[in-house]
Order: structure tokens, then C-alpha cells, then sequence
């Protein structure tokens, strides 16, 4: 029997029931989390938050709900409240556990498979909230229902805390908090941008909704978090209005249909500018379809048809227009409401409905030909803009025929610019953009050209956010990239035919090197997304020190990476012994540096939160109870009083007890505006900080006592020596009174007799190493480009590449003293 062959004889190889794994619960989410969410990259954490948010969206679409508010806590775990009817908490029949138990732990289970409690909803399949669930390292959620408070808790999906009532309370709804397992995901660090941008969407799409996000973590230097609200009364319109902010408008209100037909809500507006880009925004049930579907390809269709009826029939326009010459400038938003939607995946990015394009091309149709008729003016000016961009569209053509006449496309005149690599297979193929001859000179040379090619770029790149398509076509420097990329340009521009899956940005790290690193992004943005969207485009990341100890060298990226290679360094050659004289091994001295570096890391997120570490370790108790909050009271006679809390009950005990003590009793017809002042006036006496580092600090409670370290032995020096260091055999012992001050004489040593050499940019290295550090796949680190948020950047682009001044003014204020690296 060969090698490959199968044996079905009935070998230990033998192929049978006792062979299929089934996967019980929400086993499967943890083996193949990609299957539910994605990716588990930075897209799929954020979309964990997505899922729960969406939640509370659906219970504001069916009417219970007004306010949603969103928190990053200073540990990256995340809360999201809302104000509905609260996650139902008695017992399911089918199950016999309480119904919010099933939705966090149950696949397909929910309350959007029928209409009774949801007419339209973005979740179909019932697998979201409980995915964060299995996907998390802890999840608490607390429904406020019928006068009362209840709390449950989960650990990678598995109820470790059953359903238990706190106590009565005046709120409703419902709180999920929690935290990203970090062995799912290799990095568990929320981004402000990319939530506010999804939540920004959310509170446009839904008018009249109230959307706060919250971020608890505070930079240095900082004093309080960051928290803003997104409600928009206008709903797309506004949203439209956003994306045309700082551009010359051609019609200057936005136009706005909402009909329903058939059970399906459409709702559209647009508005032109004089740009040349189009930006059009579709969604379905609220979730953003970036591969369309149905109600785009109607709204395109339809657009196209009425204009082109329109300019045939008023304007006496004979060359018919094309969708991209009725599009240029246009920025729209076309949201659709579909009770049964058909998306590609739980992912959602297509919308699959063939009727919802009927239906949308019949609202178009009529809605925007009644405008027209009805403002003749805007409906001329939008009339001539497409016919303008046809005749660009026509001039574009021509001198995309006459760059092919002069051969320019064709590689005359470059084999000296560009430097290709012999490999032809465009997977393993990479170009480097590099500023300027002489930095295309170190690079040819240190680079690999088995699959590295150069492509010096001469000057500053035309910045095509001024220019119109024909302009761009005639320059020498964007002709060599189109032809070095091969993707070709405009409606011929095919992803496929790249040459190189990897297009690399290396200019230098100054003033000149980031304006034409700019410049780039502005082209490959505006005028080969498609190239940004494949994940094809990327920045080359040099270090930013060389360390140099003796014979070792090593590149470094970060200061933090800067601090652990130090400490590493500093437990070579060093004695160390604990109070009682026992030497450690340096295995021991390692587990006592990595653990103060993770109480550091606990540290500094409790210090986010406004609350001194070093009380807080103190205030554990002797059996290893940690403080799940803090709160000050300020009593009505002025003064002020502190405390930390427990556990949720005691939390909620004392909170309760406070507000009834300074508030008094409600009154049995207290109206809705009497409440929202009598709670905004507690909330003036009562300043409660929920601690989520409680879980990890818990944790590390137990390895400092396997150390025999109790948590107040961490900062606080106290009296007598905890450990003693000695740095070599002719050296005097230290004493360290504290597990930061063994860590910090660890360091110390770590830095002795080291050379630190800090890199500016390239410029400042020659060919090896160039190639050593930024050039090297085996070594190199390099910024993917992708496209988080579309909307934020056209406008960044059209705010620092545009022709309007003012707006870059004010926006360069604003910023100016928040630079930190100035090259002047």
C-alpha cells in the first residue's frame, strides 16, 4: 500500500461514528469563531460590541427603548444599558432555565424568528449576544424588569452565577458587560473610532435615538474620560449633510424620500457637490450591506433612468449618461426596513431581497421625477454636472488612449525607474514606493529581487483631490504607478491583474516623507480603493531602536517592547533572595517580574479609573475579596464621604439605601419629568466608579499569595526587606521592599552597559540595514491599510487635500498642541 493510499479494511484508521465530534453548546462559537463574527481581529472584536448594541436597536426600533448608552471601562471590557422592557427572566418551558439564560447560552435562540416582538430586526439568526457569550472571558448581564433588579454571570459561556434577584429598583432594561477572551483574540484593545463610527451610524439611521459612548481609560496626562452622545432628530438627512461637510453643495436642502410599500420601509437621501468622488451609503435593518445588494442596484438603476429621462426630455441632451456620470458628486444614504431579510452570512454585507429592487426603483422613479419637475432649478444644475462628467469621462478616455499611443503604458522610458523584481507570481511579489533616487538607491540594493521591486517617486505626487480624472491621467508619476500596479484605471481597473500583492509606502519619517505618504493614500483612496479594500496597501514600519549590549543586538518597535527587553536583560546575571535569605532560581525571579508586570498592567487601568492602585491593593481584604466599586457620597450638609463595595448586592443595598436617605421616597404620582430631576439630583450627590479590573485583580491575588506576597506588599514598601539583589559578584546587595522595587532593581540592571540608538527614518540607515529591519519579511513590521471607516476617511481627505482653506485651519488649531512628534 503506498503512502497516500486509504486503508478501509478496518484499520486503526478506520473511518466511523466513534470518529464525529460533536460539538455540545457553545463549543462550536469558541473552536471556529471566525464562522460566527468574521475574523477574530480587530473587526471581529469590535463586532462582539455590534452584536449587543444591536440588541438594545431592535428594542428601540420596536418602540420600548430611547436611550442606549455604550462603555469602554479602563480593562477594554465593554457595558452596553439600555432603557427597554429588560431581557425576560421567568422560566422557558422547553429549557426550564430563566429565558435570559437561553438567549446567552442557546445558538438560534431569541425573539426575532417571529413578529410578534420584533417587526424588523438586524438579527436573523439568533447567535449573536450569545457568541459574545462564548467568545468573552466573562460576561454579566443585569435586567431591571418589573420593579427589580436581576444579575447573572457566565465564564467563556458557562453559567458559573445562576440568575439571582438583587432587590427592587426604579430602572428598566438591560446591561451586558463584558470582556474579550484574550486567548481568542490576539488583541483585546477597544478603538474609540471605530465604535463611534458604527454607533454614529446607528443614531443617524434611527432618528430621535440617543446613543452615548463613554471611554473610561485615560491617556497620560489626562484627568477624565471621553464621552459623547450621538442624536440626530434629522435622521440620513443629517447624515448626508456630514458627509458633504466642507465641499460646495449643487443642491443646497437634501433631498429626502420615506415611503413604505408593501411591508418594506425605504428611506433615501442624496445630495450633489462638485466634487468628482460619489459617496453612497446603503443599509438594510440598520446594518450597513458594504457589498450592497438589491436596494442599491434599484436605486442606481433607477437614478440613472430618471436623469437621463430627465436631461433627454428638458435639456435637450442627446449622449445618453452613464451610472458613474450620474453618480460623480453624489453622496447618498439608502436604509431599508425588510421584515425578512436575506443576507450573505451572519456577517451581513449583501442584501440577497429581489423584490426590495422593485420596490425601490419604483420609489425613485417616482419620487425624484416628481422633484425634478417640481425644482427645475437644482434638477438643471444636477443635469449639467453629469453631463460635465460625461464629457470629463470622454476627455479621460482619450488621454488614456494617447498615454497607450506614447507607449507610456507600456514600460517605455521605466526600466530605470522601475527597478522589478524576476519573480512573476503576484501573490509574492512586493513594491516599495520610496521617496526620491537616493532612497531608491539603498533600497535596490538591500532589497531581495527574487520578489521586491523599487519604484522611486520623484517630488511631490499630484494631489488628485484637486484635479479633475483627465489632469491625473497626463502625470509622469501617476503613470508609472498605474503601470508598475497593472490593475490598470477607472471603469478598466480590474484588482485582479495586480502585479504585486503587497504595495509598500517607505518614505521617510519627516515632514516631506509624511506629506507625500499622504499623497499616496489621497490617489490609492480616490483613485484605486479597490487595491485598499483587497488589504494590498501598506506602510513600512521601521523600528525605532537599535539595542546594543555586548555582542547582542536587537531591534525594537516600542518603548514597551524597549521596557520588556530590558527586564529580560536584567534578570541575566543577578542573585536574588527573599526576606528569609532563600536564594531564587532565576525561573522564580522571572514569575515575580512577569507578575508585577501584570499587576501593573491591573494597575494602570484602576488608575483609570480615577482610583489610586495602590489603595485599591490595599483595600483587598485578608481572605482575597476584591472591590468591585467605589463610591464618594456627598452629603447634603456638604460633606463628603468614600467607599469601596464588594459584590453587586452590596452595591446595590448601599446605593439604594443612599438615594432614599437623600432623595426620600418616591411619590406614588411622580410623572416621568419629575423622575428624570429627582434622579439627575442624586446623581449630583453620588459619584459611583464600577471596577472591572475586580475579576483580574482577584486572580492575581491568588499567584501573589503562591508567592507569598499578600496584595499591600506590591507598592507599599512597608518594613523590612521583601527580597535582596545583588548585580554581580563585586557588587553591594539591595534591598527591595516591595515587588515594584525588585522589579525596578531588575530593570536597572537591565540597562547596564547598554547602547540605545534611536531611528529617525530611513534615511539614517544603509542597504543592510534597511533591509534588516524594515525590508526583511523575517524581521520587518509593516501597517496594513484598511478601510475601517469610509466616511471618516473622505472626509479627512477632502479636509487636509481639498481646496477648502478654512476648514484645514481651524482643524490644524485644533489639533496642534496634541502633536507629539514634530519634525520642524
Amino acid at each position: 500500500m503506498s503512502e497516500n493510499s486509504v486503508d478501509i479494511t478496518g484499520s486503526a484508521s478506520e473511518y466511523s461514528a466513534s470518529k464525529i465530534t460533536v460539538l455540545e453548546g457553545l463549543e462550536a462559537v469558541r473552536v471556529r469563531p471566525s464562522m460566527y463574527i468574521g475574523d477574530t481581529g480587530q473587526r471581529g472584536l469590535h463586532h462582539l460590541v455590534y452584536e449587543v448594541v444591536d440588541n438594545s436597536i431592535d428594542e428601540a426600533l420596536a418602540g420600548y427603548a430611547s436611550h442606549i448608552e455604550v462603555t469602554i471601562h479602563s480593562d477594554n471590557s465593554i457595558s452596553v444599558e439600555d432603557d427597554g422592557r429588560g431581557i425576560p427572566v421567568d422560566m422557558h418551558e422547553g429549557e426550564h432555565k430563566p429565558a435570559v439564560e437561553v438567549v446567552l447560552t442557546i445558538l438560534h435562540a431569541g425573539g426575532k424568528f417571529d413578529h410578534n416582538s420584533y417587526k424588523v430586526s438586524g438579527g436573523l439568526h439568533g447567535v449573536g449576544v450569545s457568541c459574545v457569550n462564548a467568545l468573552s472571558d466573562w460576561l454579566v448581564a443585569e435586567v431591571y424588569r418589573n420593579s427589580k433588579a436581576y444579575t447573572i454571570r457566565f465564564e467563556r459561556g458557562v453559567t458559573v452565577d445562576p440568575l439571582r434577584e438583587l432587590g427592587p429598583t426604579t430602572k428598566r432594561g438591560t446591561r451586558v458587560s463584558f470582556k474579550p477572551d484574550g486567548t481568542i483574540f490576539p488583541d483585546t484593545v477597544y478603538v474609540w473610532d471605530i465604535l463611534a463610527k458604527r454607533l454614529r451610524e446607528l443614531a443617524f439611521l434611527n432618528s430621535g435615538i440617543r446613543i452615548t459612548l463613554t471611554d473610561e481609560r485615560l491617556e497620560e496626562g489626562q484627568t477624565a474620560g471621553r464621552s459623547e452622545t450621538f442624536h440626530y432628530e434629522g435622521g440620513i438627512r443629517e447624515f448626508v449633510s456630514m458627509l458633504n461637510v466642507n465641499k460646495t453643495v449643487i443642491n443646497p436642502d437634501v433631498i429626502y424620500f420615506h415611503r413604505e410599500r408593501n411591508g418594506i420601509d425605504v428611506e433615501v437621501a442624496m445630495q450633489y457637490n462638485d466634487g468628482t468622488a460619489e459617496n453612497i451609503y446603503s443599509y438594510a435593518n440598520n446594518i450597513n450591506t458594504i457589498e450592497g445588494g438589491s436596494h442599491l442596484t434599484g436605486f442606481q438603476t433607477a437614478l440613472t433612468r430618471t436623469i437621463n429621462n430627465y436631461t433627454k426630455t428638458m435639456m435637450k441632451n442627446d449622449t445618453p449618461l452613464s451610472g458613474t456620470d450620474v453618480r460623480e458628486g453624489l453622496s447618498a444614504v439608502i436604509s431599508v426596513k425588510v421584515p425578512d431579510p436575506q443576507f450573505e452570512g451572519q456577517t451581513k454585507t449583501k442584501l440577497g431581497n429581489s423584490e426590495v429592487r422593485g420596490i425601490v426603483e419604483s420609489v425613485i422613479n417616482d419620487e425624484l421625477g416628481a422633484y425634478l419637475e417640481e425644482h427645475p432649478k437644482i434638477a438643471e444644475n444636477i443635469g449639467n454636472n453629469a453631463m460635465l462628467a460625461s464629457r470629463a469621462r470622454e476627455a479621460a478616455r482619450k488621454a488614456r488612449e494617447t498615454v497607450r499611443r506614447k507607449g507610456a503604458l507600456e514600460g517605455i522610458g521605466l526600466p530605470g525607474k522601475l527597478a522589478d523584481c524576476s519573480n512573476r507570481d503576484p501573490s509574492m511579489c512586493e513594491l516599495y514606493i520610496v521617496e526620491g533616487d537616493s532612497a531608491g538607491g539603498s533600497a535596490k540594493s538591500g532589497r531581495d529581487s527574487g520578489f521586491q521591486a523599487i519604484l522611486p517617486i520623484r517630488g511631490k505626487l499630484l494631489n488628485v483631490e484637486k484635479v479633475r480624472f483627465d489632469k491625473v491621467l497626463e502625470n509622469k508619476e501617476i503613470q508609472s504607478l498605474i503601470y508598475a500596479i497593472g490593475c490598470g484605471i477607472a471603469e478598466e481597473f480590474d484588482v485582479s491583474k495586480a502585479r504585486y500583492h503587497r504595495v509598500v509606502i517607505m518614505t521617510d519619517a519627516d515632514v516631506d516623507g509624511s506629506h507625500i505618504r499622504t499623497l499616496l493614500l489621497t490617489f490609492f483612496f480616490r483613485q484605486m480603493k479597490p487595491l485598499i479594500e483587497a488589504g494590498y496597501v501598506y506602510i513600512a514600519k521601521p523600528p525605532l531602536f537599535k539595542v546594543t549590549k555586548g555582542r547582542k543586538e536587537q531591534y525594537i518597535d516600542t518603548e514597551d517592547q524597549l521596557d520588556s527587553y530590558l527586564v529580560r536583560l536584567g534578570e541575566e546575571d543577578l542573585t536574588v533572595k527573599n526576606g528569609d535569605g532563600e536564594l531564587l532560581t532565576p525561573e522564580q525571579v522571572s514569575a515575580l517580574v512577569q507578575l508585577y508586570t501584570k499587576v501593573s498592567k491591573a494597575a494602570a487601568g484602576i488608575r483609570r479609573c480615577g482610583i489610586d492602585p495602590h489603595e485599591y491593593f490595599n483595600a483587598i481584604t485578608p481572605e482575597g475579596r476584591c472591590p468591585v466599586s467605589h463610591v464618594t457620597i456627598r452629603e447634603n450638609d456638604g460633606t463628603q464621604t468614600a467607599r469601596y463595595l464588594y459584590s453587586p448586592e452590596e452595591q446595590l443595598s448601599f446605593i439604594t439605601e443612599t438615594e432614599l436617605r437623600l432623595g426620600g421616597t418616591p411619590a406614588a404620582d411622580e410623572t416621568e419629568e419629575q423622575k428624570k430631576e429627582r434622579t439627575a439630583e442624586l446623581a449630583r450627590h453620588i459619584d459611583l466608579v464600577s471596577i472591572f479590573e475586580a475579576a483580574n485583580c482577584q486572580e492575581l491575588t491568588a499567584e501573589l499569595a503562591a508567592h507569598r506576597l499578600r496584595p499591600n506588599q506590591v507598592f507599599d514598601s512597608g518594613t523590612g526587606a521583601k527580597y535582596t539583589v545583588k548585580a554581580g559578584d563585586n557588587q553591594p546587595e539591595n534591598p527591595a521592599n516591595s515587588l515594584e522595587e525588585l522589579f525596578k532593581l531588575v530593570r536597572q540592571n537591565g540597562q547596564a552597559g547598554l547602547r540605545i540608538q534611536r531611528y529617525k527614518g530611513l534615511g539614517e540607515m544603509n542597504a543592510e540595514q534597511l533591509w534588516e529591519t524594515t525590508m526583511d519579511p523575517a524581521t520587518r513590521t509593516m501597517i496594513k491599510v484598511r478601510m475601517e471607516d469610509a466616511v471618516e476617511a473622505d472626509q479627512i481627505f477632502n479636509l487636509l487635500m481639498g481646496d477648502v482653506v478654512e476648514p484645514r485651519r481651524e482643524y490644524i488649531e485644533k489639533h496642534a498642541a496634541g502633536v507629539k512628534d514634530l519634525d520642524i
